[in-house]
């Protein structure tokens, strides 16, 4: 092997090794006052989905790190809607579809958040069938005459805590 070859293959490895896991940055999402970290760059979508008997415009970011997937989702329900309702309806519907045993909750403090607003680890299945490690964070805040609602996700084989409580804490309507 040449020694040009040689220096070429540790300069790879090196570059390999300088590209962190986890490269957080903030996001925002249009027309909210919503803010989040992720810890890769997402992709974004959002689609109208009926939410309380309203069509509810959902945005939703994602991507793929360490492991695992990073999902926050936002919408804001019409006046009048039950936000603690709409997000356990969420909540049970996200379980249900990972297939999970025994989600254990805690109650989640965030500045302006109204009550109700809540933490969920359990363990599920993927769509593939391999287990997997689910946190779930559900919050609402007022906004106008209406609510703004987020649920921000990970999915990992294994999660690490104190990542997800990075990303958990991120999340936030300034």
């Amino acid at each position: 092997m040449t020694a040009m070859r040689k220096i070429s293959g540790l300069v790879a490895l090196l570059l390999c090794a300088c590209q962190p896991t986890y490269n957080w940055r903030d996001i925002h999402f249009e027309g909210t006052n919503v803010t989040a970290q992720l810890p890769c760059k997402p992709d974004r979508t959002q689609r109208v989905v009926t939410i309380a008997q309203a069509q509810v415009s959902l945005q939703v970011a994602g991507c793929e790190a360490g492991d695992g997937m990073w999902v926050v989702m936002t919408g804001r329900l019409p006046a009048g809607a039950d936000a603690a309702q709409v997000l356990q309806g969420w909540q049970t519907a996200t379980w249900r579809t990972l297939q999970a045993q025994k989600p254990e909750s805690q109650a989640w403090v965030a500045p302006k958040a109204l009550p109700g607003a809540v933490r969920v680890r359990a363990q599920g299945l993927q769509p593939n069938g391999q287990a997997t490690q689910a946190q779930g964070l559900w919050v609402a805040w007022p906004e106008g005459d209406g609510v703004q609602w987020a649920n921000a996700m990970v999915y990992q084989t294994k999660i690490q805590g104190d990542m997800a409580d990075t990303f958990f804490e991120s999340i936030r309507q300034p």
